[in-house]
């Protein structure tokens, strides 16, 4: 996705606020780390992610915090925690299971910290839980996903947010029904709120998938060239990629993504919302085909 004005104010916005989190007064710092790299790599065709990562890299050096938001994920897990049981609740009382379990997997995707139409607490979540519900799926091509999922073999399921990641789990165990193998993938380094190995491992969503790999680096979403020969092998070989968050669905959307690949998010800002073709604030599930394009 192509970088859009409005993508400034919203990254400096969540340079303040992970420095705040960081508590060891280096917002200025920050702030003066995160303008320099905007104003060297800043250009009309930069890709948002890539230009977001050069960003948080240099803000994240000047913090000289690893994991600054540490607490709030592992705050995000067990509130979200708290409504696996309602979620498996709402699942089992579905007509349609799999399109229920997805619904669950959009709606956690709220839990993104900082920025956007999303929220800046976990706790937050619990007033926000049933009205995401309400909301269904505004964008809806699961009939496509079920296709595809009816049959399929493997599945490549690229993780976004901690707290999120608890309702992952309810969609995984919808998938592996069908005997479908999940290979998981997580960021290779803590950036904002998105699950590391660690986080995963944490609330034991390494033992929902089959595999778990890493983008083996600092980055927001995840760059093809860049991952391992494994992971690799196991995208081209996979019958459809499952991409969460709206950073995923940045960073490859201007990239050949081999196979089918289907993002599952909420439009939180109007950049992602205007490059999907969808409208804003809404739990959406967008399929790409691969003879799509970029």
């Amino acid at each position: 996705m192509e970088t859009r004005p409005e993508c400034v104010p919203c990254l400096l916005k969540r340079v303040i606020f992970q420095a705040e989190l960081a508590s060891n007064d280096s917002v200025i710092d920050s702030l003066k780390a995160a303008t320099k790299a905007f104003s060297e790599g800043l250009r009309k065709d930069r890709n948002s992610a890539e230009l977001a990562t050069e960003v948080h890299s240099a803000a994240y050096e000047a913090m000289n915090v690893k994991d600054p938001y540490l607490e709030l994920k592992i705050r995000a897990d067990r509130v979200a925690e708290e409504f696996i049981g309602p979620a498996e609740e709402y699942i089992t009382s579905s007509d349609d299971r799999m399109k229920a379990a997805i619904l669950m997997s959009s709606i956690g995707n709220i839990m993104d910290f900082g920025m956007g139409l999303a929220i800046d607490d976990p706790d937050e979540f619990r007033s926000e839980f049933n009205k995401l519900i309400e909301q269904g799926i505004g964008h809806d091509d699961t009939k496509a996903v079920k296709s595809i999922l009816s049959s399929a073999k493997n599945i490549v399921y690229i993780f976004d947010n901690c707290g999120e990641s608890q309702l992952d789990k309810l969609l995984i165990r919808e998938i592996k029904k069908n005997g479908t193998k999940v290979t998981g993938v997580v960021r290779g380094e803590p950036i904002l709120n998105d699950v590391t190995l660690k986080d995963a491992e944490r609330i034991g969503l390494d033992k929902e998938v089959d595999s778990m790999h890493t983008t083996s680096e600092f980055r927001i979403g995840l760059k093809l060239d860049a991952l391992t020969k494994e992971l690799k092998k196991e995208i081209s070989s996979a019958d459809m990629i499952i991409a969460k968050g709206m950073a995923n669905f940045e960073s490859l959307s201007d990239q050949n993504v081999p196979v089918p690949i289907v993002y599952i998010l909420r439009s939180k800002c109007r950049p992602v919302a205007d490059a999907l073709g969808i409208p804003l604030g809404i739990n959406a599930v967008i399929m790409k085909m691969p003879d799509e394009g970029k």
